[in-house]
């Protein structure tokens, strides 16, 4: 890649807590505990939404508010309800974090989807206006992706939004008891313009059939 002169960068600002509002779905930043009794009842009795996650499952309701309260209010990682357009309930959460201004870089992690609101138009569409705030809105360098090595669905996931992978760290954390290897992929500001129309070629009603099902993927979208 050609080197950029970055002679006149200055630092970012940090996420702020405007919503982001979308066709399909509202991604809210948390800054109160309004969203943590429907995120509790979307994600109860899925245990598998956790195996990925250095926490849960939680033993009942009780112990996940606790955990919610703890967590979820936190600004760095910077947690956000994702609730589907006329659901008004929230059904997942993503966090931006490491968020490291001075240099125009970010992470997006935290991610835990209820089945309901996975393979959605709305939870695309809410990566998306992440993605947006982070590049367009914040004018952010550079936004990473790191999960598990053996996180396939993660993998496929970074792949399909866009991520490119940059390596692999070994033994880079010791998770519920297991050695993590973590793969670290990353979009940097001269791609987020082709992964940017990629989601809006995508998310257009033409790209999708009676049914609702896609005629293209997001992927083939990217490409043209």
């Amino acid at each position: 890649m050609t080197e950029r002169s970055l002679a006149n960068w200055q630092p970012r600002a940090l996420p702020g807590n405007e919503p982001l509002v979308g066709r399909h779905v509202r991604v809210e930043p948390i800054v109160d505990d309004r969203h943590f009794a429907d995120l509790e009842a979307a994600f109860r009795g899925h245990d598998a939404l956790w195996t990925y996650l250095a926490y849960g499952p939680f033993d009942g309701a009780e112990a996940f508010l606790r955990y919610a309260q703890a967590t979820y209010l936190s600004s760095d990682p910077k947690f956000h309800a994702i609730i589907p357009a006329g659901s008004d309930r929230a059904e997942g959460v993503a966090a931006l974090m490491r968020l490291d201004p001075a240099h125009g870089v970010a992470e997006i992690g935290h991610i835990c989807l209820a089945p309901s609101l996975q393979k959605t138009r709305a939870s695309t569409e809410a990566f998306a206006l992440l993605y947006g705030r982070v590049f367009d809105e914040l004018g952010y360098r550079r936004l990473e992706w790191k999960c598990e090595s053996t996180n396939a669905p993660s993998r496929r996931a970074a792949a399909r939004y866009g991520f490119q992978y940059e390596s692999l760290f070994r033994q880079h954390m010791v998770v519920k008891g297991r050695n993590r290897d973590t793969a670290w992929f990353s979009i940097i500001d001269p791609e987020w313009p082709v992964v940017k129309v990629g989601f809006e070629r995508w998310l257009a009603d033409e790209n999708f059939d009676g049914e609702g099902r896609q005629l293209r993927s997001l992927e083939a979208c990217r490409e043209g």
